[in-house]
């Protein structure tokens, strides 16, 4: 009989154990989606589709004027919906769940604006890096989160170094938009690396051109400090150039002119991304 009850025992664990397996099966993410590292997802709760773009624009209520303005944020785009696993929907309010994603971000230094008890506008500056997010909870049971790292579309298409000669034979200057910085730093990212080669092959080309490299930032923050971070990426430009590319030093020189020579308005984000460059001007 010991033996029986045994033997029924196991086979109701069995039971049991695939039962547990097929609901763990049911909520399992979806392949390849994953959380972002920004937040940890609420309790109980799957992701029940997720979206990735390496660039993308989206216009975002900006928290630090609580509002008032709205703007266009480009870069890496996350898109995750979660939704409540089973037996555990209707067990917080729409509200808690917003708030725990408001507070979660306000305790590493983010701001918020708030815009109903459903929908946030997050804004996260760290570490050199600008994080933008937004959650919008659907009837307490799906949370849906968009966050954009904010940074410039990854160039493809680089402007050749006759393209280069050929603007700076009718116009004196060419503008150079695919030479990259983290935001407030003037360390020369390595995406650069096809613009580099472009300007060093211009220069190798035509030993006797003398140019001034010059940093162009926008309007964001002080005169100053603009004029300085300007002045060190051009500055970073120039030595990248000499000690990577053998660029002859003698044919360069390094100038900052900050927000002062803007070529679009900065008013919106596509002004201040054209403001933002750096530029070969014949001496």
């Amino acid at each position: 009989m010991k033996k029986v009850n045994a033997i029924v025992f196991g086979v109701v664990w069995v039971v049991v154990l695939m039962g547990s397996f097929a609901f763990a099966q049911e909520n399992k993410d979806p392949e390849g989606c994953k959380d972002h590292p920004l937040f940890t997802r609420m309790p109980n709760t799957d992701i029940d589709l997720c979206k990735y773009s390496e660039f993308a624009v989206k216009d975002w209520y900006d928290p630090d004027t609580q509002g008032k303005t709205s703007v266009k944020v480009q870069g890496k785009y996350y898109y995750n919906a979660y939704r409540t696993q089973k037996g555990f929907e209707g067990q917080r309010s729409t509200l808690e769940i917003t708030r725990n994603y408001q507070n979660a971000i306000k305790k590493i230094g983010g701001s918020v604006y708030e815009r109903d008890d459903s929908r946030s506008y997050m804004k996260l500056l760290k570490d050199g890096k600008e994080i933008w997010a937004q959650v919008y909870v659907e009837g307490s049971d799906t949370i849906n989160i968009e966050i954009i790292e904010r940074g410039p579309m990854k160039q493809e298409v680089t402007a050749d170094a006759k393209f280069m000669a050929d603007a700076l034979s009718s116009a004196g200057h060419v503008a150079i938009y695919d030479i990259y910085f983290d935001f407030n730093k003037s360390d020369v990212k390595p995406e650069s690396e096809p613009a580099l080669k472009e300007i060093s092959k211009l220069l190798s080309d035509s030993p006797n051109l003398k140019l001034f490299i010059v940093g162009h930032t926008d309007k964001v923050g002080e005169v100053d400090y603009n004029m300085k971070l300007s002045q060190a990426r051009a500055d970073a430009v120039v030595k990248v150039l000499t000690t990577t590319y053998k660029v002859n030093p003698q044919s360069m020189k390094a100038y900052g002119v900050g927000e002062l020579a803007p070529v679009a308005p900065n008013k919106t984000e596509e002004g201040r991304a054209k403001n933002r460059r750096v530029e070969l001007v014949e001496q």
